[in-house]
């Protein structure tokens, strides 16, 4: 083994091991909140008000007394939540569209592309913030939002893999053998498919949080009192320079987690891709 590869190696497991370290670190605090939150996220210490980080308040108060430890805690909840279902809604309906466009080709495949082409021509960003405009600020709008519109690159992903799978002398088996066409798709094409989209997915969690986080900022995400890192760091934009703690501490859970998973997904993709491991 060269000098190159065994560096390349130890730095690419380094990162992994950083962004699994991140992810599990940030799931574990969210996960175990009421347990490890010394207060309740929504109490009122109204003697306590703007206190910085202390004993009794390790990351200090908000302008009502309320814990910031206590509400990053559970606000990692939030958008851990978020991030989770969101990939999952779009994971699920570009995969569906990708084996479905991939495998009959013909005009069902010129039906979905088109289909995603015109998707694609909107920021994604401002697709949601029209269509959160008109809806009901709430969590799971959110979730749903964020996942209905951001499955278009895993369904041109899905369909690539599906192109060059269905051509496989295991797949050409499998349709001579009498096999349905459902099973064809989700029991021998989807499965070996898996590798791109789980790294697609892992990556797709960091950016779904960012836009949770983003909405929330703009005051069209999670509505408080229910704590969110977007909700956070938009009360702590008004006094940021008497009380800068409260937009430190939830700017750097947002830039962890996302560097976390973005950290994974990217080895990942490094340990996935044969070209790479040669």
């Amino acid at each position: 083994m060269t000098f190159y590869r065994l560096h390349h190696l130890l730095s690419r497991n380094f990162m992994l091991i950083l962004g699994l370290v991140l992810v599990c670190g940030m799931s574990f605090c969210a996960l175990f909140a009421p347990f490890l939150a010394p207060y309740d996220p929504n109490e009122l210490h109204l003697n306590s008000i703007f206190m910085p980080p202390c004993d009794a308040f390790p990351l200090g108060t908000d302008r009502l007394g309320r814990d910031v430890l206590s509400r990053l805690l559970y606000g990692g909840r939030v958008s851990l939540w978020v991030g989770f279902v969101a990939v999952g809604i779009s994971i699920s309906i570009g995969a569906f569209l990708g084996l479905v466009s991939g495998y009959f080709r013909g005009l069902c495949d010129e039906l979905i592309m088109r289909f995603v082409d015109v998707m694609l021509c909107f920021p994604s960003f401002f697709l949601i913030l029209a269509v959160v405009a008109f809806l009901e600020p709430n969590l799971t709008n959110i979730m749903v939002v964020i996942g209905l519109t951001s499955w278009m690159g895993v369904a041109r992903l899905v369909r690539a893999e599906t192109m060059t799978l269905r051509e496989r002398e295991f797949i050409s088996a499998a349709r001579l053998s009498g096999v349905s066409t459902a099973r064809v798709l989700f029991r021998h094409i989807l499965p070996n498919a898996m590798a791109p989209v789980t790294v697609t997915a892992i990556l797709g969690i960091g950016g779904a949080i960012l836009t949770e986080s983003g909405l929330s900022f703009l005051g069209l995400g999670v509505t408080p009192p229910q704590a969110s890192w977007g909700n956070m760091l938009m009360e702590g934009k008004a006094v940021i320079e008497i009380a800068p703690w409260m937009s430190l501490f939830p700017g750097m859970a947002i830039l962890l987690t996302v560097l976390g998973y973005n950290l994974l997904g990217e080895s990942l993709r490094d340990l996935f891709d044969p070209r790479i491991n040669k």
